[in-house]
């Protein structure tokens, strides 16, 4: 065999492997290290891989330096975002698809949550005699902030029932200890909104839940398929100029998933900040217990869980035309498939 020879199968050899192989590609830094990103509850466990992935310093070791700013809801962290004081939010997906309606393109980059951890509760104290969701006509409805998942969730669980959202009040009163406090004192009849408040809520038997998101087959119920929740979505244009920066959030968002895989009971003690037990450590695992299956596994959106999101918002939004709107420009998987690879999530 000729030298030419071997060098020409060795350069095959090698073009093939680098072909096989471009998930080992070396990942650029971050065109953009100082991050800003806007949550709407941080204490709440639909954002628990955020807060896993922050205090376990898993942004750092991605070269990014983060600052994370909580509102009272998803919609205000919506807000910020929209208002350029926040490259990023930690919110619901389905805000994708509602700003497209609006001819405003944003996009999920990871996906934190595989359910949306939401329940509904009427209250046994102003409701004693509650028989049905006809019996809510013209109440108080708690929700973590008017226009967020919490909000979009109780609409449709309501239009079900031929109520309208106008035939009802909805109360913004956040997702702790205020939320807790606002059932407890009847500022609010029924409460839709997320763990640890309505396991904590449920348990002591302050409402009656009549509508539960928090178990995978809870949400195949209400929404009839898989529901995506919580993810990371910015700006289309964001996403485009910094690639880096969106992996390097992805990566960051992936490992705090793969530990929370494994992690026990006391490991999630140790790791969150002292204030997000709401002063009651055994109701706080409880509620852990019962949202653990909502977590994602991989970072990854399923496609079907695209279209019941959807359907389910234009159940209820008149603006939102299924039509119309281009669910491949509302999230990309492409980040979270290479932080999946990296850390056999």
């Amino acid at each position: 065999m000729t030298r030419t020879t071997l060098n020409r199968r060795r350069f095959a050899l090698l073009a093939a492997a680098a072909v096989a192989a471009p998930s080992l590609r070396a990942q650029g830094k971050p065109e953009k290290t100082k991050v800003a990103i806007a949550v709407g509850g941080k204490a709440a466990f639909y954002y628990l891989p955020l807060t896993i992935s922050e205090q376990l310093g898993y942004f750092k070791a991605e070269g990014l330096d983060v600052e994370i700013s909580d509102f009272a809801g998803g919609a205000k962290a919506l807000q910020a975002l929209m208002g350029n004081s926040a490259d990023v939010v930690s919110g619901a997906y389905e805000h994708t698809i509602n700003m497209q309606s609006k001819n405003q393109f944003i996009q999920s980059i990871v996906l934190m949550g595989r359910a949306p951890q939401i329940a509904m509760g009427v209250s046994v104290k102003a409701v004693p005699g509650y028989k049905g969701l006809a019996d809510l006509r013209g109440k108080k409805i708690g929700v973590s902030a008017p226009g967020s998942s919490t909000n979009m969730v109780s609409n449709l669980v309501l239009s079900r029932a031929g109520i309208k959202a106008t035939e009802v009040s909805y109360v913004g009163v956040g997702t702790g200890a205020g939320a807790l406090a606002a059932l407890r004192s009847g500022q609010i009849d029924a409460m839709c909104n997320t763990d640890p408040v309505m396991t904590m809520l449920e348990q002591k038997g302050d409402v009656r839940i009549i509508s539960d998101t928090r178990t995978l087959k809870g949400t195949h119920e209400v929404f009839g398929g898989p529901m995506p929740a919580a993810c990371f979505y910015t700006h289309s244009d964001f996403v485009r100029q910094n690639p880096n920066t969106c992996q390097a959030l992805a990566n960051a968002i992936v490992h705090g998933l793969k530990w929370l895989q494994t992690a026990g009971p006391s490991d999630i003690i140790k790791t969150v900040p002292e204030s997000y037990l709401l002063g009651d450590r055994a109701l706080y695992l409880a509620s852990f217990n019962k949202v653990r299956e909502a977590i994602n596994i991989d970072g990854v959106l399923p496609e079907d869980g695209a279209k019941t999101a959807l359907k389910a918002l234009a159940s209820f939004e008149p603006t939102v035309k299924p039509e119309k709107i281009d669910l491949a420009k509302t999230y990309t998987n492409d980040f979270a498939r290479r932080a999946k690879d990296k850390f056999k999530a």
